[in-house]
């Protein structure tokens, strides 16, 4: 049995909240649960106390027990202190492609060229 510690939806159309659950991760999304440690609520603000509680003992031992984080509740139990933070790269999708750079090269040599006194 793989468990996971993740979110279950809960709210209306537009209102979400979530639960964090331990759960089978053969379990559906907002289905069966083993328990719930704690709750989520994205609407409220992000330096609210309410934000997000989390019983972390308890989270603890869950993770003692083989127990694996989705990334969101991972960013949590690590904000918490049980966990280190995720480190992930930019991936190279992100970098400028050789048009851009050509276009950014031909500005700057323009602005050179601007900047230079003229003889």
């Amino acid at each position: 049995m793989s468990l996971k510690i993740r979110l279950s939806r809960g709210g209306t159309k537009k209102r979400p909240h979530y639960a964090i659950v331990i759960a089978d991760s053969r379990f559906p999304r907002d289905g069966r649960f083993i328990e719930k440690i704690g709750y989520y609520d994205p609407l409220k603000p992000k330096d609210s106390p309410d934000r997000v509680k989390l019983e972390v003992e308890k989270a603890a031992e869950w993770l003692k027990k083989g127990a694996v984080a989705t990334d969101r509740v991972h960013r949590f139990l690590a904000n918490a202190g049980l966990l280190k933070p995720l480190k992930k790269n930019n991936p190279e999708k992100a970098k400028p492609k050789k048009k851009a750079q050509e276009r950014l090269a031909a500005a700057a040599k323009a602005a050179e060229e601007a900047a230079a006194p003229k003889e």
